[in-house]
């Protein structure tokens, strides 16, 4: 019997799922801490006379995201006290690492930035540690929210987690920066102090409503966790002793997650997963860390960077990403990341012609608002493709490791956009073919085991 195709009209109801909801708020929770690390510590700090290399250095806490793979195994494997039990495993882990990012507001809250930059900068350090450690259990949640053989909704789920990550993100910023200027026009000298407050409050009311948020109850993960732990034992060879048992645990919580994806893909098929993964958004991150240079160099305002770039961009990006969870749904997830790479970088040709013919404002607010269509059509794509691929055994982990991947492409990487961009003498045009050409080799790699990956769509 041949399945009839679902219209579009059908796929977009997956969206009326309640669980898409919950993934939203998912979302939003893993999106919010980046106001405050990233828009709202960097104003601070210049408003209060810092130089704009110490604001660049401080952003080097970020780089705790592109390792939180690291200590992925513990957030699978380790319970905490009376919170599990309480509100469930996964829960738990957010709403410990919510009480942190709440503490370190209130340390903020208390202290001059000029006078105490140092703990100002480690109590960053935590809000980082404790929002990548968050984000590993909140995919692992995002994903034990449907099933593993809903393909069409874990596409839609991707869209929601993405879309919740851009609306914690720009709409918790609007957020800071009103509350801000509204305390400074108040006549109150520690305006960022008492905003930190008010952000504080804000995560409150979202661990709130992270208690609507279902967490399954039956699970067989540890089971399978130790069954895995078994087989290590015996391979081992030394069986009951204590060092055998630390060896197990050790091995089976690092090494376990990795063996399993391995075993499930096969090694050709995991290498050519982890060079898709790794080099898929190389292009888009090159552009990205040079883009706000370019605008200004060529002669755009601030006014119309923001415009264009922060305020059409959230509503674009929220649009289409939901459109290309659809297009997942509909003609599937690997298609879908073809399409959106080889749309990601014609996009790119937008900022070359751009840089050739000089400033345009119609042509500036037209590549920024394809680049924006692309790149959300892509991180859609690229969430969805990366869920349906861990082993639900280990799912913050494997999840966790592959995001890592992915993310450590982009930081270590495009770091070098700036020396780029100056050995090419300034030649923006150039530049940006680069970038154009930085996208097919991750094609390729997708293309070698496309028929291959063991997925569902």
């Amino acid at each position: 019997m041949v399945k009839k195709k679902q219209s579009w009209f059908q796929t977009i109801t997956v969206y009326k799922d309640i669980r898409m909801f919950k993934i939203l708020l998912l979302g939003a929770m893993s999106g919010f801490p980046w106001v405050l690390i990233a828009s709202s510590l960097s104003i601070w700090l210049k408003e209060e006379g810092l130089s704009r290399s110490t604001i660049g250095w401080a952003g080097l806490i970020f780089g705790v995201y592109a390792f939180n793979y690291l200590w992925a195994p513990i957030i699978d494997r380790i319970q905490i006290p009376l919170l599990t039990k309480k509100i469930g495993h996964r829960r738990g882990w957010i709403i410990l690492m919510q009480t942190t990012i709440l503490i370190s507001l209130i340390i903020w809250s208390l202290i001059n930035p000029t006078k105490h930059f140092t703990i100002l900068i480690s109590v960053g350090l935590i809000i980082a540690i404790a929002s990548a450690t968050q984000d590993i259990t909140v995919d692992a949640l995002r994903i034990e929210q449907i099933d593993e053989n809903e393909g069409k909704a874990m596409a839609a789920g991707a869209a929601m987690a993405v879309v919740g990550w851009w609306t914690g993100y720009k709409l918790g910023g609007i957020i800071s920066l009103f509350t801000a200027e509204y305390f400074q026009n108040t006549g109150i000298s520690d305006y960022w102090q008492v905003t930190f407050l008010v952000l504080g409050a804000i995560i409150i009311l979202m661990n709130i409503a992270l208690m609507f948020v279902h967490e399954p109850v039956v699970t067989d993960r540890k089971a399978k966790q130790k069954v895995n732990d078994r087989i290590i034992s015996k391979k081992l060879g030394v069986s009951y002793s204590f060092i055998n048992n630390l060896a197990t645990y050790i091995i089976g919580t690092i090494i376990g997650p990795i063996i399993s994806f391995f075993k499930r893909n096969g090694f050709s098929i995991a290498f050519g997963i982890l060079g898709f993964v790794f080099l898929f958004k190389i292009g888009e991150a090159f552009l990205g860390r040079m883009s706000i240079v370019f605008y200004k160099e060529i002669g755009f305002s601030k006014v119309q960077i923001g415009i264009y770039s922060k305020g059409l961009g959230w509503i674009t990006t929220v649009i289409f990403t939901l459109l290309g969870g659809i297009m997942a749904m509909q003609a599937g997830t690997i298609k879908t990341i073809f399409c959106a790479g080889g749309l990601m970088a014609l996009t790119n040709l937008l900022f070359a012609i751009l840089a050739w013919t000089g400033k345009s404002e119609l042509l500036f607010a037209i590549a920024v608002i394809a680049d924006d269509i692309t790149a959300a059509f892509a991180t859609v794509a690229f969430v969805a493709f990366i869920s349906l691929l861990v082993d639900r055994t280990y799912t913050a982990t494997q999840y966790a490791l592959l995001a890592s991947i992915g993310t450590a492409g982009r930081t270590t990487l495009a770091s070098s956009s700036g020396a780029l961009v100056d050995w090419l003498n300034g030649d923006w045009g150039t530049f940006f073919i680069l970038t154009t050409i930085m996208v097919i080799p991750s094609l390729i790699f997708l293309w070698i085991i496309k028929n291959k990956i063991k997925i569902g769509v």
